[in-house]
């Protein structure tokens, strides 16, 4: 699966807040009940471990000049709540690049 969210900031200050609120990606996933563990393969790319109702996902986030992408490794038997996390990366994605 893949989201991309649109940005006007610049790829410094992307990763700049990413860094400063990646904290905050566990409370972006639905249920509320995620344990994310984070790691910065190459600067400009952020991998993620999920690990959700006993289901560990891997996602990574990467960093373009105009876009941050969200892709995510979902297993099949996930793919029905594809468009509940599309949504929830829209809207609290969207929010960890806001200012803050």
């Amino acid at each position: 699966m893949r989201v991309p969210l649109q940005h006007t900031l610049g790829k410094d200050e992307v990763r700049r807040r990413l860094h400063a609120r990646s904290h905050e990606i566990g409370d972006a996933i639905p249920g509320g009940v995620a344990e994310v563990t984070t790691s910065w393969p190459d600067e400009d790319c952020m991998a993620l471990d999920i690990n959700a109702m006993g289901n560990v996902v891997r996602a990574q986030v990467l960093i373009e000049e105009t876009q941050v992408v969200f892709e995510i490794d979902l297993p099949p038997a996930l793919s029905f709540v594809e468009p509940i996390i599309a949504g929830a990366i829209r809207k609290k994605g969207q929010k960890l690049l806001e200012s803050k």
